[in-house]
């Protein structure tokens, strides 16, 4: 069997539903917008199997970029969460027929509220259709199932238009990288626009050495830090250079290396360093990765030396 052209008929056909959709849009997607961004209170969205199952997406979508929502199934409300709506809130329904049992029964109780109603379904003269105040078609001409049954290019259609809307709104909102993560403090995103580089940086015990040390005792020191670097500071704390392992490694292949020489000798005099440990966690990871180093050191306006960051100390963090 050929399953790539049969994935390559199924993905071309839904991408087809979905940009006739785009060209068929007219005004009540726009009043549905306008609808849900005065709401008061939240969004309630609503539906039965697969289309309840894409609700909860899109209920979901929508909490997390902005728009207070949450997904209620209707055999839920009929038997007592329809007290979850309240006055100010506003309900989004999806029903492709227009005519589920479960949420047409539900209809007649939320008009009686004047709480207003956008129905997504694919035919307006449906239950649905005719008690909603905005409608939103989710007609497809033919579903990816080879026997048109099985919700498919439909469920694809309701969803990307959910995303639309959840979209519409971000913008309206002027909603921002930041306003995301607030949403999502624990995830990656929410990492990189929060956690900054004083929350991650090492200020004692660091591996320091004045500049006058040799080459033995900076080892000593370097295997202390357990950073596998050593910083060289002056009699003030003000970083004169940085001794890697990479520059112990390549001193070593010097014809002239003493394991007692100046520790200035092999150092790197002119080191990578921040002053701004406001600076987000992500940003000295882009650093790190872009110069090729180990480590950050950070100093105060005058060069001492205030703290290090260790790639190590990033992904612990999760930050990527």
């Amino acid at each position: 069997m050929e399953y790539l052209n049969i994935i390559k008929e199924t993905l071309t056909l839904e991408a087809n539903e979905l940009l006739k959709a785009a060209s068929s849009l007219d005004k009540e997607i726009e009043k549905a917008i306008e609808i849900i961004y005065s709401l008061k209170g939240k969004l309630i969205v609503t539906g039965v199997g697969k289309s309840g199952l894409v609700g909860a997406k899109m209920a979901a979508t929508f909490a997390s970029t902005g728009t207070s929502s949450f997904f209620l199934h209707p055999t839920e409300a009929l038997h007592g969460d329809l007290g979850m709506i309240g006055k100010e809130d506003g309900v989004l329904a999806i029903s492709y027929s227009g005519e589920s049992e479960e949420l047409a029964k539900i209809l007649p109780h939320i008009k009686r509220f004047d709480i207003p109603l956008i129905g997504m379904t694919k035919d307006k003269n449906s239950t649905l259709g005719k008690y909603s105040d905005a409608l939103i078609p989710i007609k497809v001409e033919k579903e990816a199932c080879p026997l048109n049954i099985v919700p498919t290019s439909s469920t694809t259609l309701t969803m990307a238009l959910g995303d639309a809307i959840a979209i519409s709104l971000m913008k309206k909102r002027n909603f921002k990288k930041e306003d995301f993560a607030s949403f999502h403090p624990g995830g990656a995103l929410g990492k990189r626009l929060y956690v900054k580089a004083k929350d991650l940086m090492r200020t004692k015990d660091l591996p320091l050495v004045d500049e006058n040390t040799s080459l033995k005792e900076a080892l000593f020191e370097m295997t202390r830090g357990r950073i596998g670097n050593v910083l060289i500071v002056d009699e003030k704390r003000r970083l004169k250079g940085v001794l890697s392992d990479g520059d112990l490694r390549r001193a070593m292949m010097r014809d002239d290396f003493s394991i007692n020489d100046n520790v200035m000798k092999y150092a790197s005099k002119n080191p990578k360093f921040v002053t701004d440990e406001n600076i987000l966690a992500s940003d000295v990871l882009k650093i790190i990765e872009n110069y090729k180093m180990q480590h950050l050191v950070f100093t105060d306006e005058e060069k001492r030396v205030k703290g290090v960051i260790h790639i190590h100390d990033l992904v612990e963090a999760g930050i990527k």
